[in-house]
């Protein structure tokens, strides 16, 4: 991890194509401008955690869907015969 001070209006360069500028300073936080090529996501932390969080819990586990697959399976056969 790279920790550096920056002043208001000063940057850092990532690459040559990532700029992120110190806009403002405060006691509440600091303001930042982030210039980075469309293709690269810009995401706040929280956020993308968010995301992460709600895409697993949307997804179901294996042995979910395999004990659903035994029961239609099971289902099936019952009603086959």
């Amino acid at each position: 991890m790279l920790i550096l001070r920056r002043k208001k209006n000063e940057s850092i360069l990532i690459g040559d194509d990532i700029r992120i500028t110190i806009t403002d300073c405060a006691s509440s936080g600091v303001r930042i401008a982030i210039e980075a090529p469309k293709q690269i996501s810009v995401v706040r932390e929280e956020l993308y955690e968010a995301e992460r969080m709600n895409k697993a819990s949307l997804a179901p586990e294996k042995s979910s869907v395999r004990s659903l697959q035994d029961a239609l399976r099971q289902h099936l056969v019952n009603h086959d015969t």
